[in-house]
């Protein structure tokens, strides 16, 4: 239901930043636009991916977020990743418990649990973010002009990373939120 682009130009953004990322692959289990996690036949089709998948770590959109669908997402991801390791919750598949489920940053913020350095990788992250022309381009795809258009909307990407970067004296870091407890083997490692 976005306001650019369709369905389709968006999945062929969505792989041309898959390849950009050199990600194996990317899955979209196509929940409703605008109604994530309003059925509750969603939930269960999410632990039976989890369940199939087996991830070690589950990233999540950060549960505060100015789009109702991250919101939505969050919740829902983080309900599956939990009832997904539950021997009796009725979903295809074994009982699977991730290791970590983490919080990542779409529009907003919050401090974070931790940081990781990016800084090599950031060309990375821009040339991925640029194939979504039809969100961040409207000039070029004949698109709306919309918050994510403006150039302010990178810079409020970058400024972020930047600043999560300058807490450890780096030019650009992703911030993270774990729920759990961080177990470390020893304070000096």
């Amino acid at each position: 239901m976005g306001t650019n682009g369709t369905p389709g130009e968006r999945a062929a953004e969505a792989e041309a930043a898959r390849v950009v990322l050199g990600a194996r692959s990317r899955d979209n289990l196509g929940l409703p636009d605008g109604d994530i996690g309003g059925d509750p036949s969603q939930l269960r089709e999410v632990v039976a991916y989890i369940r199939r998948m087996k991830p070690k770590t589950i990233a999540v959109p950060h549960e505060i977020d100015r789009h109702p669908d991250h919101v939505a997402a969050s919740r829902l991801l983080t309900r599956a990743a939990f009832l997904s390791g539950l021997t009796r919750y009725a979903a295809p598949g074994e009982k699977w418990r991730p290791d970590w489920v983490l919080y990542y940053f779409i529009n907003d913020s919050a401090p974070p649990s931790f940081v990781v350095d990016v800084s090599a990788n950031y060309e990375t992250k821009r040339a991925a973010l640029a194939c979504h022309r039809s969100q961040f381009d409207a000039a070029a795809t004949g698109g709306a002009a919309t918050r994510l258009t403006s150039p302010r909307f990178r810079q409020l990407i970058e400024s972020r990373d930047a600043q999560f970067g300058a807490l450890i004296g780096v030019d650009f870091a992703e911030g993270v939120v774990a729920r759990e407890p961080i177990a470390r083997a020893t304070l000096l490692k």
